[in-house]
């Protein structure tokens, strides 16, 4: 919970530790806090950029930033084909606290699908919770309801509710994260963020003094920050083809994929 925050980053500063990292934005306030009375220690944090507030370019806070709406774009492609082929160009996300690293999953979703198959009705909502799994399951049954054909669970642990709900209603899901494929029954493909890069490198940073200002570090489709999960059998290649097309379009920046809804 929030109140731990800042009794867990004390305790890695009295561990002695040459680097902490906080997992994720809603740490930010409590990190900006710690890592201005132990301007020695070098920190780094998740899903956030450390140049404005409230780090304000603070030279021992490192930003570990994803564009995770270049995964979301590649997996709304495949979902606004595979509801296409069901007979309903509908699909859903369930996100958990509306906060910037969920929304731009649900961004890039949402642009996509509704370029790949014109007409996509993309219906969204929030838990406001990331670990209660049940009111994520009450929301993907109620999009299942109004006719979706595949939902992306943008929810952390909240989010095994849709996909779970996506399974029992013969559906798809879609994982977000790491790679969900055996998570639940019917999970057609996760966006993956890859986090295990992003600590790697801020270790390596700190461990060989690069790390002196600070600033942000940026993972994305090109470097291999931002991936897709295994894809299910049932993907037709076609749409796994053009999934790719967006993919290099991107890539070589002839695609430009909106970060916020």
């Amino acid at each position: 919970s929030p109140s731990d925050y800042i009794p867990n980053l004390t305790a890695g500063v009295r561990a002695k530790s040459n680097i902490i990292i906080s997992a994720g934005f809603l740490l930010a306030g409590d990190t900006n806090t710690v890592a201005s009375k132990y301007p020695k220690i070098h920190f780094a944090i998740t899903d956030y950029d450390v140049k404005g507030t409230p780090f304000s370019g603070r030279k021992n806070v490192m930003g570990l930033t994803y564009a995770a709406n270049e995964s979301g774009c590649l997996v709304g492609v495949l979902a606004a084909k595979m509801a296409q082929k069901s007979g309903k160009k509908i699909i859903g996300a369930v996100g958990g606290i509306k906060i910037p690293p969920v929304d731009i999953w649900i961004a890039g979703y949402q642009f996509c699908a509704k370029k790949a198959v014109p007409g996509t009705q993309v219906l969204i909502d929030y838990s406001q919770d990331f670990v209660a799994a049940d009111k994520c399951k009450t929301l993907a049954e109620n999009q299942i309801a109004k006719g979706a054909r595949v939902l992306f669970q943008v929810a952390g642990g909240c989010g095994l509710g849709t996909l779970k709900a996506a399974a029992a209603a013969k559906i798809w899901g879609i994982g977000v994260d790491k790679d969900q494929y055996k998570d639940a029954k019917r999970v057609m493909t996760s966006g993956v963020k890859r986090v295990d890069n992003g600590v790697y490198q801020a270790i390596q940073k700190a461990k060989n003094g690069g790390f002196r200002k600070g600033g942000n570090l940026l993972f994305n489709l090109k470097n291999g920050g931002m991936s897709v999960g295994k894809i299910n059998p049932a993907v037709p290649k076609a749409y796994i083809k053009l999934m790719n097309s967006y993919k290099t379009k991107i890539i070589k920046k002839k695609l430009k994929v909106p970060a916020k809804l």
